[in-house]
């Protein structure tokens, strides 16, 4: 498996944001993506994406394979829920691995949540999402979205090989897609995706990332 940098990296953390004040569009209004409910909030967070991210979600929906489509689960979270999440990962695997250093606990929370303060979920920058059929049945993905890497041997990696040959290929047909439309991976966890991010900046060579943290 290729290096995996981690968000926390300094390659991705020393980046600079020079926002560019895109607004947020509520992702729920464009009939080609399907909606799962899991992480639904009743202000409608969940659903909010920069502008530029939504167009190459649209245009990564429209190079699925006929009877096809994205399911999204979750787009832009508030600070304060990135660092709760961001907390209580950290004090589950402080409990499991009582002689890890804070150093490499940082590291490992890292795998599978960003540091609040370069989370691209809080800048309206990254969408979890996955594949379904027309009528809404997600496909096999070879795990679960959001299973941590303690979860299957590291099954959620993007790249894993230890899952079944049809996650393997609806794998291929995801990255292909969203790839294609301009989307960066986090490749700890194969249903993360992000665009105008400091990890987006650091996967293209782009000097900076181009949407922040908002507030709220």
């Amino acid at each position: 498996m290729a290096e995996i940098v981690l968000m926390c990296d300094p390659r991705v953390a020393d980046l600079p944001v020079l926002e560019c004040g895109e607004p947020l569009v509520d992702v729920r209004k464009f009939p080609e993506f399907r909606m799962n409910a899991t992480y639904a909030d009743q202000a409608g967070i969940y659903a909010q994406l920069r502008a530029g991210l939504v167009e190459r979600l649209r245009l990564a929906a429209s190079l699925l394979p006929t009877g096809t489509a994205l399911m999204i689960y979750e787009g832009r979270r508030p600070m304060r829920l990135q660092a709760k999440y961001f907390q209580q990962y950290a004090e589950q695997l402080r409990r499991d691995n009582p002689g890890w250093s804070d150093d490499h606990l940082y590291q490992q929370t890292s795998r599978s949540l960003s540091p609040p303060a370069i989370g691209p979920h809080v800048a309206g920058a990254a969408v979890d999402l996955t594949l379904c059929a027309a009528d809404g049945g997600e496909l096999d993905m070879g795990g679960r979205l959001n299973a941590p890497p303690e979860e299957h041997d590291g099954a959620c990696y993007t790249a894993a090989t230890n899952i079944s040959a049809e996650g393997k290929e609806n794998r291929q047909i995801l990255c292909s897609a969203l790839e294609t439309a301009g989307l960066v991976n986090y490749p700890t966890e194969w249903w993360h995706w992000s665009y105008g991010d400091r990890y987006w900046a650091m996967t293209t060579g782009t000097p900076a990332a181009i949407y922040g943290p908002i507030s709220g």
